[in-house]
């Protein structure tokens, strides 16, 4: 377990670009990491032939890290993350 000194929130932006097996594998990923992961929103954007996955994330950096290098090696798919500067727990 992450001590929660080191934890953080976050937004992970995923755009998936044409590419039907990337799918499979990003919700492979995204299982692993589950534990870090507190809000999904997935939206296909037909038009432009994308589709848009947005994670709420809480977990420490290596975690978060991890997570979003094995997505980014996925051909096809762009993978950012935003940190909050800092949330303070009660």
């Amino acid at each position: 377990m992450t001590d929660p000194q080191n934890r953080r929130i976050g937004v992970v932006a995923i755009i998936i670009q044409d590419q039907h097996d990337a799918y499979k594998i990003i919700n492979e990923i995204l299982h692993d990491y589950s534990s870090i992961i507190i809000g999904r929103l997935g939206l296909p954007y037909r038009e432009r032939n994308l589709s848009i996955i947005s994670l709420i994330v809480d977990g420490d950096t290596d975690q978060v890290g991890a997570m979003t290098g094995k997505i980014g090696q996925i051909e096809n798919v762009s993978v950012k993350t935003v940190f909050a500067k800092s949330v303070t727990q009660e």
